[in-house]
């Protein structure tokens, strides 16, 4: 595992820790009693930046047995990799899934995709998709995106095509490529769930195709040459 995705993970693991914060606050009290864990988680991400996984992983397990989540995750994802000593599949689940149970929406989604592949832990949708929706419901993105595909689909859900657009643009105003063209695919068509509204269709394309969307890009291109064409034919003819 090269050292950038190792970054961007404990990042990702910040992020969603703030997320799941602000979703669901801890009680000041259980805050306060976490405090030296966050002290150690903090200089476990530091010794791990630094290329220290032993004591990394050593800090982020006392810091996960006090019960700081974004510890408990990271040390899962250490025991996974074999950072910092032999690769512990086992033990990895049985921290993400307490970083997953204490709320944190990162550790939901990828417990989730365990599920969904059945990587380590058995395959089951039904499981999947109850970790996609739990930490989608407090702002996980690739969640939100992730359960709207089954609802669309019909996996493990009932099909549900109003239910994955919610999902849809919720994770389309979080910034998800995907979600963002699906969105605007939605509005221009309606598909008996929403009024179609060809203004909407062109925002959410504009906002995919600023990502670098090839499709939406020729969307847009389509609309403009439509409208184009609307507007000469509903122009009166010369000397008229």
């Amino acid at each position: 595992m090269s050292t950038s995705y190792a970054a961007r993970r404990l990042l990702a693991g910040f992020v969603a820790t703030l997320i799941s914060a602000a979703c669901a606050p801890i009680p000041y009290a259980v805050a306060a009693a976490q405090a030296p864990a966050q002290s150690l988680t903090e200089q476990a991400v530091h010794h791990y930046e630094a290329g220290q996984q032993t004591q990394a992983l050593d800090e982020f397990h006392r810091a996960a047995e006090q019960g700081n989540r974004l510890a408990q995750f990271d040390y899962a994802m250490m025991l996974l990799n074999g950072e910092g000593g032999a690769p512990d599949p086992d033990g990895a689940v049985r921290w993400l899934e307490r970083a997953a149970n204490a709320g944190m929406t990162q550790a939901q989604y990828v417990y989730g995709k365990m599920f969904d592949d059945g990587y380590i832990v058995g395959k089951s949708i039904p499981q999947a998709n109850r970790w996609y929706e739990k930490a989608a419901k407090q702002g996980h993105v690739q969640a939100q995106a992730a359960i709207a595909n089954e609802y669309f689909i019909g996996r493990g859900v009932p099909k549900d095509y109003k239910t994955a657009f919610g999902w849809y643009e919720k994770a389309a105003q979080g910034g998800d490529l995907p979600s963002q063209y699906i969105v605007a695919s939605y509005y221009e068509r309606g598909y008996g769930v929403v009024t179609p509204d060809l203004d909407q269709a062109r925002a959410w394309y504009e906002k995919a195709a600023a990502q670098g969307d090839v499709a939406a890009k020729g969307k847009l291109d389509a609309m403009k040459r439509d409208r184009e064409a609307r507007a000469t034919l509903a122009a009166p003819p010369n000397g008229k």
